[in-house]
């Protein structure tokens, strides 16, 4: 099964109204929501009214830019982004003196998403995939049994042996205790390295056989135009006779 998602929903205006377009014209299947941004309160109206289906997308690391948002979360959400900005490592090493940043932050935009779209989280993954960081992984707050974002699947010689031995150990951990895909792709760059066919032959030869999330960014020049495409539309068409 294929599974495409648009992540950012609720950052901005411009993006909300993307995301939109994209699913009215069923080029996206479901998105994943921002909370205490500038754009969340409307996202969640146009959520509910063109029944978008999101999951929560998990903000440890970009600005709140919604005025609402209170100062205490503010000053914990400064601590987290600016430790896991620090350093590339950072996400892989388990800080004890942010626990409590992190977990607040967690809690305050998983309360905030239960307020907007009137339910719980199904689906769970974050900005700039800092979801899977040590701190929050070890908190236990997630729910067992709800879907989350595994890492990003490459094969043997696309990233060193060290990396790819932590992407299995860590993906093998996630399937344990929640809904995984059996493969997870992004589309990012689409006007950089490999042809777009080429991009687009592994997930669609799994997507055969196996639940396989691409994941796109219509903030992207590139990706919101391909995404409106004919050759896209094919795509999906096909995926779903198969």
């Amino acid at each position: 099964m294929l599974l495409i998602n648009a992540d950012d929903f609720g950052w901005k205006k411009e993006i909300t109204d993307r995301i939109l377009t994209c699913f009215i014209r069923k080029r996206v299947h479901f998105a994943s929501a921002m909370t205490f941004m500038a754009d969340s309160e409307r996202a969640a109206e146009l959520a509910h009214e063109t029944h978008l289906p999101v999951g929560l997308h998990l903000n440890f690391v970009d600005e709140l830019t919604a005025p609402q948002a209170p100062e205490k979360l503010r000053e914990h959400h400064q601590k987290t982004a600016a430790y896991l900005k620090a350093r590339k490592w950072n996400q892989i090493l388990y800080n004890p003196f942010l626990r409590n940043s992190f977990d607040y932050v967690f809690q305050a935009q998983w309360d905030d998403f239960c307020r907007l779209y009137h339910e719980e989280p199904k689906r769970l993954d974050g900005h700039r995939h800092m979801h899977l960081c040590m701190n929050m992984l070890l908190s236990g707050k997630i729910p067992k049994g709800i879907c989350v974002r595994r890492n990003f699947t490459f094969y043997s010689g696309e990233k060193n042996p060290i990396n790819l031995l932590y992407r299995n150990l860590l993906d093998r951990w996630l399937k344990s205790r929640f809904i995984c895909t059996d493969a997870f792709f992004c589309m990012t760059p689409l006007n950089r390295g490999t042809p777009l066919q080429e991009k687009l032959r592994r997930p669609l030869l799994l997507a055969k056989s196996s639940d396989v999330e691409i994941l796109f960014h219509p903030s992207n020049e590139n990706e919101y135009a391909f995404l409106l495409s004919p050759e896209w539309a094919e795509v999906i068409s096909q995926a779903k006779e198969k």
